[in-house]
């Protein structure tokens, strides 16, 4: 099945203009998905082994949305022991007006108002995207994973929806029946369409320049990139 991306059919909460009750409650719902289907647990197992070492890490987390991942990432690194902090970058005020709302607990994230392709490239030790890159055309898409890769001096994560009809099917009844709010039935759906397929997402990366990098289906049609440079050194 095909890619059907078109800039002119955006999703509602990225031109949302004003911090209204329906877009709180649609990242609420998505923080809720996040957690239900996978991605927080996703992402977790794969930073645990470097929050376990304890040592600092500056975390640039792209496309932050409502900051529920940054959060759990915080909660996790308490846990362990290690000092991290998180500059958590989304281009909607409103999004982040909300974001900032909701980690009033949390003072190691820093919400950032910037467009991903025009942040400036400061040097993370960890740069992070979560069910982000679908929002972008290929070429758009390249030049995120390339900078990426160049800033991150430890690791990328990357993770996203995986596109299939059967993923559509399923994210379609998950919105017919648990989560009908109009923004999120509306913006889950049209993700569903604009999902890379996994073939998809390793051309994309091996395009960037991406090597030695992990590339898996995660449960509930998600998929993962990881390049990690202390991996690539030995």
């Amino acid at each position: 099945m095909i890619r059907r991306f078109d800039e002119d059919r955006p999703e509602m909460m990225d031109v949302a203009t004003e911090a209204t009750p329906a877009l709180e409650r649609d990242l609420l719902n998505l923080a809720s998905l996040n957690q239900r289907f996978g991605a927080i647990n996703t992402v977790l197992s794969q930073l645990d082994h470097l929050l376990k070492k304890r040592a600092p890490l500056h975390i640039v987390d792209y496309g932050t949305g409502g900051g529920d991942i940054p959060r759990a990432i915080v909660s996790r690194a308490r846990t362990c022991g290690c000092p991290v902090s998180i500059t958590a970058v989304d281009r909607q005020n409103p999004t982040l007006r909300i974001a900032e709302k909701f980690s009033t607990e949390f003072p190691e994230i820093t919400f950032v108002s910037s467009d991903l392709l025009e942040y400036s490239a400061r040097s993370c030790d960890i740069a992070l995207c979560n069910l982000v890159l679908h929002h972008f055309d290929e070429s758009d898409v390249i030049r995120l994973l390339r900078r990426w890769r160049e800033v991150a001096e430890v690791a990328v994560l990357v993770t996203d929806l995986r596109r299939s009809r059967l993923a559509q099917a399923g994210i379609f009844a998950v919105t017919e029946i648990f989560y009908r709010e109009p923004m999120t039935r509306h913006d889950a759906r049209l993700s569903a369409e604009r999902a890379f397929s996994f073939g998809e997402m390793r051309r994309l990366a091996l395009a960037a320049g991406w090597s030695g990098f992990l590339h898996r289906r995660c449960p509930v049609f998600r998929q993962l990139l990881w390049m990690e440079k202390n991996a690539l050194r030995r």
